[in-house]
């Protein structure tokens, strides 16, 4: 009897658990909410091709394109609780080698408002009725708006899913966030590539080298079918790729060393011939056990030099854009192989960091050591407006008119004539700046700018002037030096993204309580920028009493200029 209590018990906890889930299917969101997957207009569900690419791939292609490696969804929730259950085309849910949990099973991440990171570790269950993650108690913290974290779930690497959905408590919010228009990386290569032999998704180095560089990144992984081969290189061609990444050297190891230098040279040329983007040529990994059977050291050497003649071949040819990474640069030891060959999460996460590092000089996005100079998104005033929201409208508005003249900032910027619902000086903004672009984001720091300087505010067009405002946010945050220094960091991004435009920096504005420190933080500013030839204004003096005050009549807030206030800086801006 009381074993029946007990699981009477159970049952009704089990429902009201339940009936306190809303679930939301993302197949059923208002337009596409897939991130990472090409062909989104085309695939709607979980594959990594689309239908018309079966029979024109071979078929151990084809299926493992159903597999969603590397594939994302994301969404906000304030809910403490995230639930994803799903069925997936095979209950064959481990190999011998990998973990149920990187074969089958997916990964969530929580993102702050700052930008930052965390891993949620969540209760699986993987059976006959299909796989259930359960994620709950996640706090808030204290610091957060209570409007909740973007979330992203990382789908399995080695199983197809069928159907899902993401339940959270009832009477949380909860918004898909869109596909993100970014032009991505595409990685080409092996099972390695696919993600064996992690023990969870996120742990594939495609995936952490895309959560590294917060860019969108394709993974045409197929394991023991990465072969170079026309047909899936046609498809790859098809995708508007900001950087290929070649790694297919492991399935084609025993290939007759002509033969890899032959596929190798005709990929690349391939690509080329139809886009300018840059292509990187990836080494073999090497095996693990290169002491103990030297005859696999014999054919990763042959193979890689193949490759590399290739690659020398296209240079002297006068390809462009094309880039290699060597074994050595990636530094695999025997420590980070399940057998010899496919990685293990630290592996995986070493190839990762050693491609990274060389991924960001291509991208030019170099990454510094202070805080201010690592580039990250934010989030921090969603209840006035969304951040990757207005991010998207700012790329819109440079593609459908390429501007002379931009101007960079946070709230002081954004809030200037009408790009915010909170509008100040209109007037101003009318008469003196109606020929530029304003790319103010309300609460950005430095690293926040840096960020969307990183995804393409700056790309595509020819500026005359590019004016910068930014700093003021960082000054709760950061020490004076490193507020220039990242201003520095920043500056030189924008430098290489328009090489031609006048790069105008203007002085942080005077702020109640602080106006010494900015005035300290000026002195700094206007050395850096003489020394690195930008032209620098700062037009503090104007508001600004006698006594060092500010002019309380030229601010809302002791902060934000009125109308008043904008009329006393804009001609230093624009002169």
């Amino acid at each position: 009897m009381k074993k029946l209590f007990a699981s009477l018990a159970l049952t009704l906890v089990a429902l009201v658990t339940q009936a306190q889930m809303v679930w939301y299917d993302p197949m059923q969101a208002e337009g596409s909410v897939m991130q990472n997957q090409a062909f989104v207009e085309e695939i709607h569900g979980y594959a990594r091709l689309p239908k018309r690419a079966q029979g024109e791939v071979r078929d151990a292609v084809w299926s493992l394109a159903q597999h969603p490696a590397g594939e994302m969804i994301a969404f906000y929730t304030n809910s403490p609780d995230v639930e994803v259950r799903y069925a997936t085309t095979s209950k064959s849910y481990a190999m011998n080698h990998m973990p149920a949990t990187g074969v089958s099973g997916v990964d969530l991440y929580r993102i702050d408002s700052d930008g930052v990171e965390a891993y949620c570790a969540g209760r699986y269950t993987f059976g006959e009725d299909g796989v259930t993650y359960k994620f709950t108690g996640m706090p808030a913290s204290p610091r957060h708006h209570k409007l909740g974290y973007e979330y992203r779930l990382y789908l399995p690497l080695y199983n197809g899913v069928k159907q899902m959905q993401i339940g959270v408590r009832e009477g949380s919010e909860f918004r898909f966030i869109p596909t993100r228009e970014e032009r991505p990386i595409v990685l080409y290569g092996t099972s390695i590539a696919q993600g064996g032999c992690v023990s969870r998704p996120a742990m594939a180095w495609g995936t952490i080298l895309q959560r590294a560089l917060d860019v969108p990144l394709v993974n045409m992984g197929f394991s023991g079918n990465g072969r170079l081969e026309r047909e899936v290189l046609n498809y790859i061609c098809e995708m508007d790729a900001r950087l290929y990444i070649l790694d297919c050297l492991p399935n084609i190891l025993e290939y007759e060393v002509e033969e890899v230098y032959r596929l190798t040279y005709e990929a690349v040329k391939h690509i080329s011939q139809k886009s300018a983007e840059p292509i990187l040529l990836v080494d073999h990994v090497g095996y693990t056990t290169f002491d103990t059977n030297p005859k696999n050291q014999d054919y990763v050497t042959a193979a890689n030099r193949a490759a590399r003649r290739a690659y020398e071949k296209l240079l002297a040819e006068g390809v462009q854009n094309l880039f290699y990474i060597t074994r050595e640069q990636m530094g695999i030891t025997y420590e980070m192989a399940v057998d010899g060959n496919h990685l293990t999460d630290l592996g995986q996460l070493q190839q990762a960091r050693a491609v990274e590092s060389v991924v960001r000089d291509i991208l030019h996005m170099p990454k510094g050591v202070k805080r201010t100079q690592q580039a990250v998104r934010q989030r921090r005033e969603p209840a006035t407006y969304e951040w990757g929201e207005r991010h998207a409208e700012i790329l819109k508005a440079v593609q459908s008119a390429a501007p002379k003249n931009v101007i960079l900032g946070n709230s002081i910027v954004h809030y200037w004539g009408g790009a915010h619902r909170i509008e100040n000086g209109a007037r101003v903004w009318r008469e003196k700046m109606t020929g530029y672009l304003n790319m103010g984001c309300g609460w950005d720091r430095i690293e926040n700018v840096l960020w969307r300087v990183y995804h393409g505010v700056l790309d595509g067009y020819q500026a005359e002037r590019v004016v910068v405002m930014i700093g003021t946010n960082n000054l709760g945050t950061d020490s004076d030096e490193d507020i220039v220094a990242g201003i520095e960091h920043l500056l030189s991004a924008i430098r290489v993204r328009q090489p031609k435009a006048e790069i105008r920096v203007v002085g942080l504005l005077p702020r109640r309580g602080q106006e010494q420190r900015v005035q300290d933080v000026n002195l700094r500013l206007r050395a850096m920028a003489e020394l690195g030839g930008y032209d620098y204004v700062d037009v503090g003096a104007s508001l600004v009493q006698e006594d060092g005050k500010i002019v309380e009549a030229c601010f809302t807030d002791g902060l934000h200029p009125n109308e008043e206030g904008y009329s006393r800086i804009v001609e230093q801006i624009t002169k």
